[in-house]
């Protein structure tokens, strides 16, 4: 589903357009997962909007040996974290035995870190048999996105969207199969870089990341 337009203010407004474009997913009860930090503030309007419960989707990359940018896998926050690995690099790669355990042990302990930071003691929403919708402020080669979605998959939601101010057609395409739909407000072509369609593409801080997650809580109890 694709919506026309140029670009962004901020944030805040491209989520003010995007709860628009997922009205329809009101009655279904959804959850929002938003990917932190930049999708935080888009995902707060689509929360606000839709009058759902927000919570955070937590990714941390595993690294080859030696090579910690190139990804082999990717461990996935939730109620069950999942591990998500790409066999066709781990077999290229052939780590040694142990490691990858030992490194989802390590990116588990950087999640829960950074739970800690953003939701304290608040454990991880339960995403089994709900409508979950997953948002970003943009994509743009969409690994860390199908790994989210992949991961998300894993603990059995009835429905997944993915859902995005802006993002490449080809990227859209590539993450298209890990879900059940993808609302996307706007398709460049070319594309340049996700912040090029924002008029303000400041970093979230971790403080707004605070801030956001509570008066989201506080309107979800209200």
């Amino acid at each position: 589903m694709m919506f026309g337009q140029d670009s962004f203010s901020d944030r805040r407004e491209a989520g003010r357009q995007l709860a628009a474009a997922l009205a329809h997913f009101r009655d279904a009860n959804p959850l929002i997962l938003a990917l932190p930090r930049g999708g935080v503030p888009v995902a707060f309007e689509v929360a606000k909007s839709l009058a759902a419960p927000l919570d955070l989707l937590l990714v941390r990359k595993i690294g080859a040996p030696g090579h910690e940018e190139l990804g082999i896998g990717a461990v996935v926050d939730g109620r069950n974290p999942q591990l998500v690995l790409n066999w066709e690099v781990v077999d290229m790669v052939a780590p040694p035995p142990g490691y990858i355990a030992a490194e989802q042990k390590r990116q588990l302990a950087e999640i829960e870190r950074r739970r800690l930071l953003y939701r304290s003691e608040q454990p991880a929403a339960d995403t089994i048999g709900r409508t979950v919708i997953v948002v970003d402020d943009g994509i743009a080669t969409g690994g860390t996105v199908k790994a989210a979605l992949r991961g998300v998959r894993q603990s059995r939601p009835r429905r997944l969207i993915l859902a995005v101010p802006v993002a490449p057609q080809d990227s859209l395409d590539e993450v298209a199969a890990e879900c059940d739909e993808v609302v996307c407000l706007l398709t460049p072509d070319p594309f340049y870089a996700v912040g090029a369609y924002y008029a303000d593409f400041a970093q979230t801080t971790d403080g707004e990341v605070i801030r956001l997650l509570k008066e989201a809580q506080q309107m979800s109890h209200s």
